[in-house]
């Protein structure tokens, strides 16, 4: 075999690659890439471009083995922006290092942004690469014609462009260094179809009245999915509807209809997504599932099987037919820069999205939401199914961002009986202490209380009487939560006594049934989520299944004021609160008291009409849970082993994943007060673990003070 002249790299068996070799396969990947958003000639462009640099003698002797720093990556960058590519330029430049910002005509030329380095050319300052010209031609590229203006459109297309390049990139690479292309056993949708029908078809002929409306529901979402082009959908049925599953069955059929290639189901929380991937698991297979959050490691270390390491390289660019993930996983992705984020990207395009729990988009950060799923279904053949039992009012800023595409209800009102899947009262308690409250909930066999903040669930907590009662807050780490749920759900299952005071975080969808709750004042949709707590399974009657809302100790927290406001108003109009006209009116006012700006906090949106292409600056800003808090680290089972392990300079990616089930998040305030009285061990790498276990409640977790000569728990 002929050594090539220029090599790209090398196997650890010393096998070159060619650089061409190299070029070609990226191109081919990437075109592929490109294609359901008709970026093909654009990712052709940068494929073949990216890694011109290497033809330098410079990267030839490095990659011999010679120990110098060689940028190859600029190269590729400037003869793209010498052909007026801009789109191409940004994705080479930032293939390795991540999508830089444009900066201006002014930057020196040893700065980061892509003007500093196409200056870095004519200074001189790249090591020589002509040899490219030997060997291959670059072609020329025209941009989709969604692409006449610049815009903010314009940063969005080049994040997926630099997505179709940097997946392509690291597959070739892969596949030459592992002597193999990647595995992928993954399913059509049809055969997902079949499986579909096949475990739907045990749901028919439905009995009872509760099923035959869910059925009528997953018949409807059925049709709709086969019968309407792609575009904007909205899904909005009473909790019990069963929209879960009807909503994958809408998915799958439409995506069967219209050749998409996934379904990617975006969850607001880590607490719900676990039981949702399960469902779905179960429907579909484990083998066509991905799940991809913070909260869940697919473990590579020993002996992993074929279908973990397949699981574990998914999660890198999303190569599966069903992607079960978070909203900031999937939004912040869509605003990143770094291409460990951005990789996954270009297999969004083509594919049908679920938002489930609409209403739960943080305001802050709601108008850059909005606006990229309008970008989705507007130039990236997505159609986007916003899936809720309170669904928002986002019609008007859809209708801003997306002209001509109207939000299309998959199941109208008069789909199906409302009526049937009212399952709880509401009754008004008035303002109640902390004492009261108590005592309220120590006359029931099973209760379920939510207050607004932690310190009020410890204060609760602290008043109930007996044995039978659990506390569930964010000062509980999420393995300490996640078998404490285990053991609520054991004992409501078995009818045994059970009195719980929780957060807000057992509100979204987590799968508990209690006869009673009471909710703190909030706002509509968290009282309407408390309620599908209550009564869940529709086996007691109406007047049986109560719902207390009531006001306690103190002022609202500010965080919370706004929402407690329009909720109170809200509460005080409409008899029945469950009614969609109560909670449009609520979203609406909820809205417009947050106005404009307060919908876009950061400034994302401005920020992307700057003529200096911004990325780095978007990244740093759009965190879609935007929590200035410090990790601690608690050393409980498990933890305990994996502190040590921290402890002894381990710094890897899994031991973090690890330690994720044993962290609890505090503000500067908290953190501060347990470091100077000496109960926090800060490493030299700034992780924080708690070494007064004294402070961690097996009951409540951490305690909300530090340890002044006065132990909390005792």
């Amino acid at each position: 075999m002929e050594e090539p002249s220029y090599w790209a790299h090398i196997s650890s068996g010393g096998e070159p690659q060619s650089i061409l070799n190299h070029l070609w396969g990226t191109t081919r990947l990437a075109k592929a890439f490109a294609a359901p958003f008709g970026g093909e000639a654009q990712a052709e462009l940068a494929a073949l471009a990216h890694d011109i640099g290497k033809y330098s003698p410079a990267f030839q002797k490095r990659l011999r083995g010679e120990n110098i720093r060689v940028d190859h990556a600029t190269a590729g960058a400037v003869e793209c922006w010498k052909m007026k590519q801009p789109f191409a330029a940004f994705a080479v430049a930032g293939h390795h290092g991540g999508l830089p910002d444009g900066g201006s005509r002014t930057d020196s030329p040893d700065g980061a942004t892509l003007w500093a380095r196409l200056k870095r050319k004519e200074r001189g300052l790249l090591e020589p690469y002509d040899n490219w010209r030997k060997e291959l031609s670059l072609p020329e590229a025209e941009a989709p014609d969604f692409l006449q203006e610049p815009g903010p459109e314009w940063m969005f297309f080049i994040r997926m462009l630099y997505s179709c390049l940097v997946d392509a990139d690291f597959l070739d690479t892969e596949a030459f260094m592992d002597g193999k292309n990647r595995e992928n056993n993954a399913v059509s949708i049809e055969q997902l179809w079949d499986k579909m029908q096949c475990h739907l078809g045990r749901w028919f002929p439905p009995r009872g009245e509760l099923n035959e409306q869910r059925c009528k529901i997953l018949k409807r979402c059925i049709q709709e999915g086969e019968a309407q082009p792609p575009g904007l959908f909205s899904l909005t049925v009473p909790t019990g509807g069963g929209k879960t599953v009807a909503s994958l069955a809408f998915a799958l059929a439409h995506a069967r209809k219209h050749g998409l290639r996934r379904v990617i189901y975006v969850i607001p929380y880590t607490s719900i997504i676990e039981q949702t991937a399960a469902v779905f698991r179960e429907l579909l297979g484990t083998e066509n599932i991905l799940e991809h959050h913070s909260n869940l490691l697919y473990d590579l270390e020993g002996e992993a099987d074929p279908n973990t390491i397949r699981l574990a390289k998914a999660t890198e660019n999303w190569d599966m037919p069903v992607v079960v993930t978070t909203a900031v996983q999937f939004f912040e992705s869509l605003y990143a820069c770094r291409s460990s984020q951005c990789r996954k990207l270009h297999n969004i395009a083509g594919s049908v999205v679920i938002f489930d729990e609409a209403q739960m988009l943080p305001i802050p950060y709601l108008r850059p939401c909005v606006w990229a799923i309008a970008q989705l279904v507007k130039d990236y053949k997505v159609s986007a199914l916003l899936c809720t039992a309170t669904q928002p009012a986002l019609k008007p800023i859809f209708q801003e961002f997306l002209p001509g595409f109207p939000i299309r209800e998959l199941c109208p009102t008069d789909t199906c009986r409302w009526e049937v899947f009212r399952r709880v009262s509401f009754r008004q308690a008035g303002r109640l202490t902390w004492e009261e409250l108590a005592t309220r909930m120590n006359t029931q066999r099973q209760v379920l209380c939510i207050v607004n903040t932690r310190q009020a669930a410890y204060e609760v907590y602290q008043r109930l009487e007996g044995m039978d009662n659990f506390h569930l807050s964010t000062l509980m780490c999420p393995d300490h939560r996640s078998r404490q749920l285990a053991e609520i759900r054991s004992r409501l299952k078995e009818g045994l006594p059970c009195r719980v005071v929780s957060t807000s975080l057992i509100e979204a969808g987590v799968d508990v049934d209690f006869p009673t709750v009471f909710r703190e004042l909030a706002g509509l949709d968290s009282i309407l989520q408390a309620a599908g707590r209550c009564n869940r399974e529709g086996k007691r009657p109406i007047e049986t299944g109560e719902v207390f809302i009531f006001e306690g100790e103190g002022k609202a927290p500010l965080l919370f004021s706004t929402a407690i406001g329009a909720g109170k108003q809200v509460i005080a109009r409409y008899e029945d609160i469950t009614s969609p006209a109560a909670v449009h009116a609520y979203f609406t006012q909820l809205l417009d008291l947050k106005g404009k700006e307060a919908q876009d906090k950061e400034q994302i949106l401005s920020l992307m009409q700057s003529e200096f292409f911004p990325f780095r600056t978007v990244a740093e800003r759009f965190h879609l849970i935007d929590t200035p808090t410090r990790t601690i680290y608690i050393p409980l089972k498990e933890g305990a082993d994996l502190v040590e392990q921290l402890r002894s300079g381990k710094t890897s990616r899994t031991l973090f994943q690890k330690l994720g089930r044993y962290g609890v998040s505090v503000y500067a305030q908290h953190f501060a007060a347990l470091y100077n009285t000496g109960d926090l061990e800060v490493l030299k790498n700034g992780e924080a673990i708690l070494r007064n276990m004294v402070l961690y409640s097996p009951q409540t977790g951490l305690s909300l003070e530090a340890d002044s000569g006065k132990a909390l728990f005792v």
